[in-house]
């Protein structure tokens, strides 16, 4: 920017650099879409360990497997995972207080049933109605977690008007229909030394109409209801960001179906994103598994199968041995490589191991794993020494046949994390003058980011040339392009393709003769 100069002196300016630094995206925010005991359903909620899942969600369900697939999650390796609450004809608990003020649970679920709320009068400030302000205390008394909310008014216009109040800062109780002028009755004493909100005669307990609804089906995770309204898996739409997306059985008797899967391979292709498929409970041997792949999911480079299922001890049934779907613990493993090794490195080997997993619902041979890698099929195998395992790291389009070159995992993830991250970093183009500089500064940023990724070992090659090429200039974008507001931006690489299959020829030396 040229600086006026008016007076005799030395003039300081500062010149930008031209470096746009590109920052790498997120690796393993995982998506989790099912049913819950609790929590939100108008948007999904990233939680970072499974006690935060557990206090916004509920935590394990005995009829839910989603519980169970984030803690399989965490278990093994998981930091972030997103959860989409979907629920078949869910009710809210209520309550009316005196003078008709209603209060509903801040989510569907017969947890609300549980709490328990108490009034306590406060004195109004000058030129307030006398009995507009009061104090609303509310427990839940399944978990113990208590809530106060002082000084609120029951006046709109009020700073403190509980309605607002309640929704920005309660989780577990809204205001249900038109808040009366008039502040509820205050609720009665305790006994002495008693805690209030355990009592009939100093809190109101809400009612038994909360209901956790019926057991969810396909149209409520991927129906065209639901993505017209923007729930089931469409509530990821209100996510920044997603890696991997997981949809664990509907109930622990009913399968996920092959319009749900398709959906979400089509909504992982959208987000950049990749979809671990589970294999259905009527899976019981390799057989099977071959004959029934096309009636379970279409093929796509945005997915991958992981067979068998695996059995776990499970809390709620005395730790009993029961069998669960793998993705939850799958996807824990994927973050927990992305973190150690890199998104580039197959997530699958003898590090790659099952953590939580007691045994694998069906024990594969050799021969068996043979007849199904080569259709696509990740296998999980258990080792002597090593335990339970991931052996494989190809896609759903990675069968032989198919000759794709998205065959492995481990490239198809590297892709979608440089496009993700050249997407964001690359913004700051848009609207900026379309010429050399522009071009100049494209490469250095572009080339920056992908020299740092060969420097970590991203790509095949020992020199940056043989790694990866960024190219933007006349030969990319061309006068034709500038007239019509394009700039074209070529980035190429080479990706690490994981050691599949090892050879080692063994050979006897009997008396060669030396020369």
């Amino acid at each position: 920017m040229t600086v006026n100069l008016t007076y005799p002196g030395v003039y300081v300016r500062e010149v930008s650099s031209g470096v746009r630094t590109i920052s790498g995206v997120a690796t393993s925010i995982t998506a989790f879409i099912g049913r819950t005991l609790r929590g939100p359903t108008d948007r999904p909620v990233l939680v970072q360990s499974f006690a935060e899942f557990s206090r916004i969600y509920g935590g394990l369900w005995a009829e839910s497997p989603l519980g169970y697939a984030v803690a399989q999650y965490f278990l093994n390796g998981g930091r972030d995972a997103l959860v989409g609450r979907v629920m078949n004809g869910a009710a809210r608990a209520t309550a009316t207080l005196p003078t008709g003020f209603g209060l509903e649970a801040a989510d569907e679920g017969a947890w609300g049933s549980r709490l328990r709320v108490r009034v306590e009068d406060v004195a109004a400030a000058p030129g307030e109605p006398a009995d507009s302000r009061f104090n609303l205390l509310v427990k839940d008394t399944a978990t113990g977690q208590v809530e106060s909310f002082l000084n609120v008014s029951t006046q709109p216009q009020h700073p403190r008007f509980v309605t607002g109040v309640l929704r920005a800062g309660s989780e577990l109780v809204r205001t249900r229909g038109a808040v009366p002028a008039a502040r509820p009755t205050a609720s009665g004493a305790a006994p002495a030394g008693a805690d209030a909100l355990e009592y009939a005669s100093s809190s109101t307990a809400f009612g038994s109409d909360g209901s956790d609804g019926n057991a969810i089906t396909d149209t409520q995770v991927s129906g065209a209801a639901a993505k017209s309204a923007r729930q089931g898996l469409w509530l990821l739409d209100l996510a920044d960001m997603v890696n991997l997306i997981v949809i664990p059985p509907l109930t622990r008797t009913t399968d996920v179906g092959k319009a749900t899967w398709d959906a979400a391979l089509g909504y992982a292709a959208d987000r950049r994103a990749v979809v671990l498929v589970d294999p259905p409970s009527s899976w019981a041997n390799p057989d099977a598994v071959i004959s029934g792949i096309s009636a379970v999911t279409t093929r796509s480079a945005n997915g991958a199968l992981y067979y068998p299922r695996v059995k776990s001890p499970d809390p709620l049934r005395e730790n009993r041995p029961d069998t669960f779907a793998p993705s939850g613990a799958v996807a824990g493993v994927i973050a927990r490589t992305d973190a150690s090794r890199g998104i580039w490195k197959a997530p699958a080997g003898m590090e790659a191991t099952l953590l939580g997993v007691d045994e694998l619902d069906y024990t594969l041979t050799d021969g068996q794993n043979g007849r199904l890698n080569p259709l696509g099929v990740n296998c999980l195998r258990q080792f002597p020494v090593a335990g339970r395992v991931v052996w494989g790291a190809r896609t759903l389009v990675g069968a032989d046949q198919l000759a794709s070159e998205w065959k492995y995992l481990s490239v198809r993830r590297t892709a979608l994390y440089i496009e993700e991250s050249l997407f964001r970093g690359t913004q700051w183009v848009v609207f900026e003058p379309n010429d050399e500089p522009l071009w100049a500064q494209i490469r250095l940023s572009v080339g920056s980011f992908m020299n740092d990724l060969f420097r970590q070992g991203a790509f095949q090659g020992s020199t940056p040339r043989e790694a990866y090429l960024v190219k933007c200039d006349r030969e990319t974008t061309t006068q034709h392009d500038i007239n019509r507001g394009v700039v074209n931006i070529s980035v190429g690489f080479a990706p690490l393709r994981p050691a599949e299959f090892v050879l080692i020829s063994i050979q006897q030396l009997a008396g060669q003769i030396a020369v």
